[in-house]
Order: C-alpha cells, then sequence, then structure tokens
C-alpha cells in the first residue's frame, strides 16, 4: 500500500478519513459539533505532519482569522435583525412580500429579494440581513422554514459565487483578463434561472421530505408575538435594511467615483467595509426601528443585549471550520489537489470548475477557491487562447460552490439559523450548493457553444 501511494496522495487519504470521521462523530455519535471539529482538525494536522509544537497555533490561526470577520457581521446583523423584529419592520416586509407574490409563491419572493440584496453583499453579511424576513414570512404563511429559507440562501450563494462585484468574481476578472460588463451580463443569463432550479424548485421538492423541530430556539429572537400592533412603513423599514447594501456598494465603486489616494475614495472605501456598513446600519435601526416607533434607550439596550446569546454557539461553529480550513491548507493538502487536476487534460472551461471544485471540497472557502483556482488555470487559459474569459470567470465560481460539507462556516450557519441535524443540512444544504454548481457550469458550457 504504501509503494502504491505517494506522500501527497496520503495526504488525500487523511483528509477523506477526517471528513468521514467528523460525519459520523456528530451526526451517528452525537458528540459536540465543536468539539468535534476541534479534535479532528488536530488530529488531521498531526496525521499530515505538522509538528505537534504547531498544530494547535495553526488551528487557532484559522479560527481567529474566520471569526475576525464573521462575529462581527453575526452579531451587528443579528442585532439590526431583532431591531426588525421588535420594530415589527420584518413582519411589515413579509406581509408585503406575501401580498405581491401570494401565500403560494412565498418562495419566489425569497429568492427575488435574496437575489437584488446578495448583489453587492457576501453571503453571511445577507444572511444575517434577511433571516429574520424568512422567520416573518415561514410563521405568516405557516409553511416550512426550508421552503422560504433554501430559495433565500440559494439567490444569495448565486449571487456570490458568480456575479462581479463580489471580491472572488473581481480577482477571477482580473487573472482571466476579462470585460467586468459582459461578466455580470452572463453572469445573469446564467444566475437567474440557476437561482430558480436551486432555489424555489429544489425547495418545493425538498421541503415535504425533511421534518424539522417544532420549536426553533432562535425563531423568537426574530419574531415578536404581539398581534395588534402599529407596523413601521414598508419604504423606511426597506431603507433601513437596504442602508449597508448601498453602503457596500459605493464602497465597491469607490476608485471609479473619486480618484484613488482623494480623501472622498478613502471615506467610501471606510463606509463600504462590511462590518462598518452593517455598524452605521444597526446605529440608524436604533432610530428608525426604536425610538422613533417609541421605544426608549433602556429598551434597545435590552433588544442589543439579549439577541446576542444564541448566536455564541453559532459563531463558535463557524470559527472551528476556519480552524479547519487552516488546517488543510498549512498541511498541504489544497497543493497536492492543484497537483492531481493540473496533471488532466482539460478545456480551460472544465479546468476552471474542476479546480475551484475541488479546491471548494479540500478548504470549504468558495472565495479561497475561486480566486486560487483562477490564479491557477488563466495562464493556460492564455496560452491556449481561450477566446471567451467572461465565461472562465462564471465556470470558476460555479465550482467553488459545490458540496459545502463541515469545514464550510456557511454550513454551520444554516444548520443552526434552521435548526437542523448534521445529515439533513447534507440533503438541503450541500445538495442545493451542488445543484447550483452543476448547473450553472452546464448553462456557461452552453453558453460557451452558443457564442
Amino acid at each position: 500500500m504504501e509503494a502504491l501511494l505517494s506522500p501527497g496522495h496520503w495526504l488525500l487519504v487523511y483528509a477523506l478519513i477526517s471528513i468521514i470521521a467528523l460525519v459520523l462523530l456528530i451526526a451517528r455519535y452525537r458528540l459536540n459539533p465543536f468539539i468535534t471539529l476541534t479534535l479532528v482538525s488536530l488530529g488531521l494536522g498531526l496525521m499530515a505532519g505538522i509538528p505537534a509544537k504547531d498544530v494547535v497555533f495553526v488551528y487557532e490561526a484559522g479560527v481567529g482569522k474566520t471569526l475576525g470577520h464573521i462575529a462581527l457581521v453575526v452579531a451587528l446583523g443579528t442585532m439590526l435583525g431583532k431591531m426588525m423584529a421588535e420594530s415589527g419592520g420584518a413582519e411589515q416586509i413579509a406581509r408585503t412580500l406575501i401580498g405581491w407574490f401570494g401565500e403560494k409563491n412565498v418562495h419566489w419572493a425569497m429568492v427575488f429579494i435574496a437575489f437584488l440584496v446578495g448583489l453587492p453583499i457576501f453571503f453571511e453579511v445577507g444572511f444575517v440581513l434577511l433571516i429574520p424576513i424568512a422567520f416573518n414570512v415561514a410563521r405568516r404563511t405557516g409553511t416550512s422554514m426550508l421552503l422560504v429559507g433554501l430559495p433565500m440562501v440559494a439567490g444569495l450563494s448565486v449571487v456570490h459565487g458568480l456575479v462581479p462585484p463580489h471580491p472572488a468574481a473581481m480577482i477571477a476578472v482580473g487573472e482571466y483578463q476579462a470585460n467586468v460588463g459582459r461578466t455580470i451580463f452572463y453572469a445573469l443569463v446564467v444566475g437567474i434561472p440557476t437561482a430558480i432550479i436551486a432555489g424555489p424548485i429544489f425547495a418545493k421538492w425538498i421541503a415535504p421530505r425533511i421534518q424539522l423541530p417544532a420549536v426553533n430556539p432562535l425563531e423568537h429572537e426574530f419574531i415578536n408575538e404581539e398581534k395588534a400592533r402599529d407596523l413601521p412603513g414598508f419604504g423606511i423599514t426597506l431603507a433601513t435594511i437596504m442602508l449597508p447594501v448601498v453602503l457596500m456598494l459605493l464602497g465597491g465603486w469607490a476608485n471609479q467615483i473619486a480618484a484613488p489616494g482623494t480623501s472622498l475614495n478613502a471615506f467610501l472605501t471606510f463606509v463600504g467595509n462590511s462590518v462598518v456598513a452593517l455598524l452605521i446600519a444597526t446605529l440608524v435601526s436604533f432610530y428608525t426601528l426604536g425610538l422613533a416607533r417609541g421605544f426608549n434607550r433602556d429598551s434597545i439596550l435590552k433588544f442589543s443585549h439579549e439577541c446576542l446569546a444564541p448566536t455564541a454557539g453559532i459563531t463558535l461553529l463557524v470559527g472551528a471550520g476556519g480552524g479547519l480550513n487552516r488546517i488543510l491548507v498549512e498541511a498541504g493538502i489544497a497543493k497536492e489537489i492543484v497537483t492531481v487536476s493540473a496533471g488532466m487534460a482539460l478545456t480551460p472551461l472544465a479546468m476552471g470548475w474542476l479546480v475551484a471544485a475541488l479546491m471548494r471540497i479540500a478548504t470549504g472557502s468558495a472565495t479561497v477557491a475561486m480566486s486560487t483556482a483562477a490564479g491557477i488555470v488563466a495562464p493556460i487559459a492564455m496560452a491556449a487562447n481561450y477566446p471567451h474569459p467572461e465565461l472562465l470567470v462564471i465556470a470558476t465560481g460555479a465550482g467553488s460552490l459545490i458540496l459545502s460539507h463541515v469545514n464550510d462556516g456557511g454550513f454551520w450557519l444554516i444548520k443552526e439559523y434552521f435548526n437542523m441535524t448534521v445529515t439533513q443540512t447534507l440533503k438541503t444544504w450541500t445538495v442545493l450548493e451542488t445543484i447550483i454548481s452543476l448547473v450553472a457550469f452546464g448553462f456557461v458550457s452552453l453558453l460557451a457553444m452558443i457564442i
């Protein structure tokens, strides 16, 4: 056996054993997910050859890097969501969407709003902004959280992976020397039908087959039980929730609005940072959905305190997923995957998708997968004079979304907020992400034949 497998191949075997161990320990033996992720990450690091004196520091570095962004986003997004819930703003948006689309079509309403909100922002930011609306829509229509929530995350995931100005997509645009305008156009042509198939259509099929617990511990944080009350206007509520989206969009276009190095450019870049944008929106919500709705400062302080406790477990799990991610990279497993895929005779389009897919499975990060794969495939595509760099961007993005599992922070975010088991999350979220990846690659391949 030793002679058949090279040291690099053994790394892939260790990674596979680790993933299987994670799923078994959490799903079958009911071990605490945070403990399991930490245990398996450290074990994988030792097996893969990271020195015992360094393995904990590598794991901690991955946890810290992930939490540095996600903890702030989840905390601020949850506060904003709590203000929407207590003021009735989330209920107002839910009522308006149900009125526009009808109760039988709420899954279409959610994919529609997620596609719009998700365009300029990270998946996690869009998720924490929209989850209060999803809880309210599900409650008001009496439908499964999956029928409402899966179309929402499908819309967010598609625009996160395929459509500029998302950072990974912009990196890929630069690597492939693609035209941004054409990339956005083709990405929307591919992304809209992909989001429909992976969102409303898949959700309609899977929701009746997954039985969620009757009580979701997080739901009451985003739903106010009072029946008769004066709700805030749809316009002011939508303006509050869209404020961080607009600020991030301005930050993304700072170099086009003002010359780099100017005060205006620096200001737009600052307020366009996702954490700063959410902080500003949360402070604004304390007035528009708090003081202006008759709440006093003590009530607002109480809301902002009590909503954080339920998110502690989620934040830890997402951080632990980041720790596993770092172990996989430091151990050389990601590099080994690149080496294996480079030896295959594939078209640039297929290679972009495959390298990104393998990187995604190994590291759990769509952003890392897309940016790394673009850097590897771009020189090959240019040497082959591939005529459609815009399609390469989209194919690489499609690959970067496949098979989200236990080393992806998004996996744990979905699991905890939707109150699912690991097995249920694999059957819903993991399948949804894989559908997006395969369907988007199919559409890109079709587009390549047409143009």
